[in-house]
């Protein structure tokens, strides 16, 4: 077991469903953990497919929960957003975009092959400092209630089993092949440098 406990961020769009379940999982098991969203707003489920509440980052979950239960309680009670509302609170007080965050981490998640370019592309547009490795890994999960706590699962698995590696730089591949198999799910990897 590593001396100190791994620095795991996970990423999805809106930093309110996928990332939030993983955070909300992989906290209550003692890992260092923070989420993200990389749009440029957050958007929740609106009345209509084509009809999205939008939010930008700086809202916090509070104000969402209360602008969506104004609107209509009925409705975001029924598709589950007001209880994700409510957990999300409990957790952190706001949405937090990955651009803007400059923690290092050990191992950054994703929940979708869109969010994990998004990440990529921005940690090698930084100016490399410490040259210090960190592992983006992406795991497709479905935007929905069910896919986000099955996928939080498989991330946590996965975070644990990295987590009790002896040298992650190098068992890492072999890990994530055996969970590739274990899943039937594709995992994509690369090593970007802070």
């Amino acid at each position: 077991m590593p001396s100190s406990p791994l620095r795991v961020a996970v990423v999805c769009s809106s930093n309110q469903n996928r990332s939030m379940e993983a955070h909300n999982i992989l906290s209550k098991r003692g890992f260092s953990v923070r989420s993200f969203g990389t749009g440029t707003h957050v958007k929740l489920p609106g009345p209509a497919p084509d009809k999205p509440n939008v939010y930008d980052f700086k809202t916090t979950y509070d104000q969402m929960y209360n602008d969506l239960l104004r609107k209509d309680k009925e409705l975001y009670t029924q598709n589950g957003i007001l209880h994700m509302l409510d957990r999300n609170k409990r957790i952190k007080p706001r949405p937090e975009r990955f651009q803007n965050c400059k923690d290092l981490f050990d191992l950054i998640l994703t929940c979708e092959e869109r969010v994990y370019d998004q990440v990529v592309e921005d940690l090698n547009s930084r100016e490399q400092e410490t040259c210090q490795p960190v592992h983006v890994i992406n795991v497709d999960i479905q935007d929905n209630h069910e896919e986000a706590t099955l996928g939080a699962f498989l991330i946590c698995e996965l975070c644990q089993c990295i987590q009790h590696t002896e040298d992650m730089e190098n068992e890492i591949d072999e890990l994530l092949q055996e969970f590739e198999e274990k899943s039937g799910r594709a995992f994509l990897h690369t090593v970007c440098f802070y």
